[in-house]
């Protein structure tokens, strides 16, 4: 047998060369668990805690050399209460919380500093981003402030003010030593009864029939009922001992360490961590002297990308690259400008290690769709200050069968095949280069677009609109017209496509209007057990055949998990289709119920294959009554109705509903068909004033018709009657559909808020959803979504208010760009859909 070296790679020959694994490890090997992580950094630690210390027994934590090697080890160790996003802020929150009373709990000191940390504004865009985010996290338990240039100076004194404007301010933000931080999590883990064994590579990973997972190293096979990835940059390698390419790829981030800095020493109390975003960069105090870090642009920054092609160098685990201070030059020089003591420091030590990205920076937790029980926790930017609140997040969601709340930016199955190698370089590259730009609402990123995921009309559109992203699927947002002014111009006011979304928003109300929705997630479920599936999975009852609803998967709690449209095509089969950005996070739900409750069903996945168009507006039937003899008429085809029928002798499915909430239907065809089909649409609709609409105009016009959007007023932070779905809950079905107990208590003790509908007085700007809602200098709750109305020509939006301020004509207030704007509940809807319409003026003809 050929030695191994144990240290290094995971590569091993067919047997271990040693026979007793307890006399490598110090301890009896396990054959069974009912968890076991793959990598010991911060994050598996931190979930063998938070596992263990839930109560869960027969934690294993398997680590191939020793714990922290990889990333942690090397890790600059800031923490920040700060996310631009919104529920990654109670990570970032339960992650510091965590480590404040770590070392009291293991008796580990884990030197843990907390300075507070200001990121610095010297630009007037800078300043809007500030005021953009604290109307984000007022309502956030997080304390932040914007602050002035003087309260600026007292955090850091050895700042040049010259350019600062205001900074961003987070008390309780600091830094803290990565090792010590693992090894204190590791006692934690190992006193609450979780088994870490190192070195023991993992080499193998077999599932079983009934679920489970053979895994195998050196040692011997444990049998466990679940694994975690936790393996930092070795992710992909043991992702593809189960068939997955997993988009992560290592980047270069290097960082400074200087010498003793007099002035340094001289202060009374440590300086607050800051980041200039300009100077793309973090600074901070280390002893007597300053530790910095910068962001390098795309074009100078570096991927290891030969570790995405061929692996992992064995061996490789607490070694570093080699520094290259001349690619950060241009930043160590912004940074001695703003922090001139620099200017004379000595460098001690230049840190040059591999950190993980995914595409869009953000990492991937969670079960991943298309096997059993395997979970990942992988692609950490910022594993250290995620570390903490993500081994608490994925140990609730393990432990509880549903997460403890919304994390779908971080879903692992928001990517798919169509996530190849030259998009994940392409977009980590950008991620990485991008890291301190400006954060507009309504970003768009074009590195690596388009992917594989175009429809069947893209090549038509691509230049008359502006594009969006969406699962990797491109899709217009707006059109252009002649005059107009084009692109992409990010703003945190009223930008250039406000006009031309008006134009559309008109098209659609007057006239008739064609929108490509292929990038929806398709599923087809049939088989003995369908019904009874979908029956268990959702809380509305099944359409009959030929007819279309609205349907909700709930968690056991009752939070809304997914918003489906289901149609009933032929008898046991059912079409579902949901939003581009939980295609595979609703369908792991679907498949991981059909498995463990053994229904006979099939269920296949047709998002690529089946492209969609959406036509609505009052001429939508004309236009393609042009082309078909089936009758479209009110009593020929009825709303929420589905038929095959033939457009210009295309065979396509037709089902009467618009998210517009005016007259209209989706057309699901073949992919190959689209073209035809859209052309043959807009030659038959010339005479009706057809064109094209995005995004962006069904935004506004289903807001102005009280439509909820899952991922926005429902989510799992909410609950369907909150979120005023009622209407589509049935719980007096005979079926036990999961969540349904939960939602009689929760119905039986009464709601604490409610979804209400308001109008707001803004200037040029308009909400967009997670603004903070402020009463009498309280707040009181938060947007959720928001557009301008262009019907009505005012700012709308959702807001969850308590019970007792969501009556029609109570007055609020809405806090955009730093100003509160008065806001007032109204009676929903503002526009009434096209089949409430038709029915009124039905009633008040019989009436007449």
């Amino acid at each position: 047998t050929e030695r191994v070296n144990l240290w290094g790679g995971s590569r091993y020959s067919s047997s271990f060369p040693f026979r007793d694994a307890s006399s490598i490890l110090g301890k009896r090997w396990k054959d069974t668990a009912d968890t076991v992580i793959i990598g010991g950094g911060c994050v598996g630690v931190s979930l063998a805690y938070h596992l263990a210390k839930g109560g869960m027994k027969d934690v294993v934590l398997l680590e191939k050399s020793e714990l922290t090697a990889g990333s942690t080890w090397h890790a600059a160790g800031l923490t920040t209460y700060y996310h631009p996003g919104i529920n990654l802020k109670k990570v970032h929150y339960d992650s510091i919380k965590l480590y404040e009373t770590l070392e009291a709990e293991t008796g580990q000191a884990i030197g843990f500093h907390q300075p507070g940390s200001v990121r610095i504004a010297s630009s007037a865009a800078r300043v809007d981003e500030m005021k953009y985010q604290m109307t984000r996290t007022h309502w956030h338990v997080t304390q932040q402030y914007l602050i002035g240039p003087e309260k600026v100076q007292e955090l850091f004194p050895l700042l040049n003010m010259d350019k600062v404007l205001a900074g961003l301010y987070t008390p309780g933000d600091g830094h803290i030593d990565p090792y010590s931080l693992t090894m204190a999590l590791a006692a934690g883990a190992r006193m609450y009864g979780a088994q870490i064994y190192n070195p023991a590579p993992v080499t193998s990973l077999k599932p079983t029939a009934d679920g489970k997972w053979d895994v195998q190293t050196p040692h011997g096979t444990i049998l466990a009922n679940r694994i975690v990835n936790t393996a930092g940059f070795w992710a992909r390698e043991v992702g593809k001992m189960i068939g997955f390419e997993h988009p992560t790829i290592p980047v270069h981030h290097q960082y400074v360490v200087t010498a003793t800095v007099p002035e340094v020493k001289a202060l009374k109390k440590e300086l607050a961590v800051i980041r200039d975003l300009e100077g793309s960069y973090y600074l901070r105090q280390e002893r007597d002297g300053l530790l910095f870090g910068p962001y390098e642009k795309m074009e100078k920054m570096v991927l290891q990308d030969s570790w995405v092609r061929d692996g992992v160098p064995p061996g490789f685990g607490k070694e570093l690259f080699e520094s290259d201070l001349d690619r950060i030059m241009e930043h160590v020089e912004m940074a001695m400008e703003m922090v001139p003591v620099l200017k004379k420091a000595d460098i001690i030590n230049v840190v040059s290690g591999p950190i993980t990205y995914t595409p869009d920076l953000l990492p991937m937790v969670g079960p991943h769709q298309g096997v059993r029980n395997y979970w990942t926790a992988i692609g950490f930017g910022y594993g250290i200050i995620h570390a903490g609140g993500i081994g608490k997040f994925l140990s609730d969601w393990i432990r509880n069968g549903e997460p403890p709340y919304d994390l779908i930016e971080c879903d692992p199955n928001r990517y798919g095949k169509w996530t190849d190698v030259p998009f994940i370089c392409a977009k980590a590259r950008e991620s990485y280069g991008f890291n301190n730009v400006v954060g507009y609402p309504k970003e768009e990123r074009f590195a690596g677009r388009p992917t594989s995921r175009t429809s069947g009309v893209y090549e038509l559109l691509k230049d008359k609109a502006s594009m969006g992203f969406h699962a990797g699927w491109e899709q217009p947002h707006w059109f252009y017209k002649p005059g107009d002014d084009m692109g992409y111009k990010p703003s945190f006011r009223r930008t250039n496509w406000f006009g031309p979304v008006g134009r559309e928003c008109q098209l659609v109300m007057e006239k008739v209007g064609v929108i490509d929705l292929t990038p929806f997630g398709k599923f087809i479920v049939k088989g003995k057990d369908s019904h009874k599936l979908l029956d268990r999975l959702f809380a509305n009852s099944m359409p009959k055949v030929g007819q279309t609803n609205i349907s909700h998967m709930l968690t056991p709690t009752g939070r809304v998990y997914a918003e489906v449209t289901i149609t009933q095509l032929t008898p046991g089969e059912f079409l579902l289709i949901t939003g581009s950005g939980s295609e595979l996070h609703d369908l792991r739900w679907i498949e991981t119920e059909a498995a463990d409750g053994g229904y006979d069903v099939n269920i296949s996945n047709v998002t690529e294959d089946v492209g969609v168009l959406g036509i609505a507006g009052p001429n939508s039937r004309k236009v393609l009554q042009k082309l078909t003899d089936e009758d479209l008429s009110e009593a020929g085809f009825k709303f929420l109705h589905c038929k095959s029928i033939k457009l210009a002798g295309i065979p396509v499915r037709a089902i009467r509903i618009s998210y517009t909430g005016e007259l209209g239907w989706e057309l699901y065809m073949d992919q190959k068909n689209m073209a035809a089909v859209y052309q043959a649409m807009m030659e038959a609709g010339k005479d009706e004033g057809i064109d094209n609409f995005g995004t962006y105009a069904m935004s506004s016009l289903r807001l102005e018709k009280g439509f909820r959007g899952w991922g926005a007023e429902m989510n799992c932070d909410t609950n369907p009657l909150e979120a005023g779905l009622d209407y589509f809950i049935k719980l007096n079905k005979p079926a036990d559909f999961i969540g349904k107990a939960a939602l009689q208590e929760i119905k039986a003790k009464g709601l604490k808020r409610k979804l209400s509908y308001i109008t707001v007085d803004t200037d040029d700007i308009d909400p967009e959803g997670n603004e903070t809602v402020w009463h009498n200098g309280k707040v009181v709750g938060n947007t959720t979504s928001g557009a301008y109305s262009y019907s009505s020509q005012q700012s709308l939006a959702f807001a969850y208010l308590p019970l007792e301020l969501s009556s029609v004509g109570q007055k609020v207030e809405v806090e955009l760009l730093g100003r509160k704007y008065a806001a007032m509940v109204i009676q929903e809807p503002l526009v009434l859909t096209e089949p409430t319409r038709t029915r009124l003026q039905k009633k008040t003809k019989g009436k007449a």
